[in-house]
């Protein structure tokens, strides 16, 4: 895979792992890093060695602290709606990835770094990692669906305080609210249970994954049909020889060897 500006990438046991990479600045999200990840996530569509995917942030302090405020400073109404739908184009193609995606939070999630894990489907967080939407005190508000998102997973009236006051909060309590999967000790058991997650996923069949992944973002899209997404993704699961391969195998008390066809 090609080099990038703001990230780097390592791709082992079928488990891309993403970095991003600006350490002396906790990570921030550049419109440069956007553009990377947008360039990383369109290959993971298509490149069959790659299976499923972790998004961390480089160093011990933060997973990402969100936008540069230096870049915020030079935006105009007109270029600050592309700057947030360029955003949001981004972070839907990873929501949206029939592969999993899951964020290994090392440390601090802030701003368009929360919106980045809020995109992932899965969420492993260390102990000593804060999240927050501190966009208020700085006189703007989340740009890149963070709004949506959070009134999703945690309801309005959760979403509304959190993101009218700024305040910031725990591992501990991201896992209470259901905002996090897993809290883990330190950094590189972040990694760790990450990589043990996606194991376990990627033992089972490929395109039921992809469809389970549609089938839950379809039930809060109101355009669609969440029922009739799943019951399309349910008819094709049937004509697959994952199904076939998934029923002997469980008949023949051995180990099912999918190929997501």
């Amino acid at each position: 895979m090609e080099k990038f500006k703001t990230l780097y990438t390592d791709l082992e046991e079928d488990i891309l792992t993403i970095t991003l990479n600006k350490p002396e600045k906790s990570n921030v999200l550049t419109t440069q890093t956007i553009h990377d990840l947008r360039s990383v996530i369109q290959k993971v569509y298509d490149d069959n060695t790659i299976r499923s995917v972790i998004i961390t942030g480089a160093g011990e302090e933060a997973f990402s602290i969100g936008e540069d405020l230096n870049e915020l400073q030079e935006l105009s109404e007109l270029n600050g709606r592309k700057f947030a739908e360029n955003g949001q184009e981004t972070f839907a193609l990873i929501e949206n990835c029939h592969k999993p995606i899951l964020a290994a939070i090392n440390g601090h999630a802030l701003g368009s770094g929360l919106e980045l894990a809020l995109a992932c489907h899965l969420r492993i967080a260390s102990e000593e990692a804060e999240f927050g939407f501190p966009e208020v005190t700085r006189g703007i508000i989340p740009g890149f669906g963070g709004t949506q998102r959070l009134t999703y997973l945690l309801g309005k009236t959760t979403a509304l305080e959190l993101l009218i006051t700024g305040d910031t909060f725990s591992a501990s309590e991201a896992k209470e609210m259901g905002l996090v999967n897993h809290v883990v000790s330190y950094k590189e058991a972040v990694i760790k249970k990450s990589r043990e997650i996606l194991h376990k996923v990627m033992a089972n069949a490929p395109l039921a994954i992809g469809a389970l992944i549609n089938c839950i973002n379809a039930a809060y899209h109101p355009e669609e049909d969440g029922y009739q997404t799943e019951a399309n993704a349910f008819a094709n699961c049937c004509k697959s020889e994952d199904l076939t391969e998934g029923i002997s195998a469980f008949l023949q008390k051995r180990t099912p060897n999918f190929k997501g066809e």
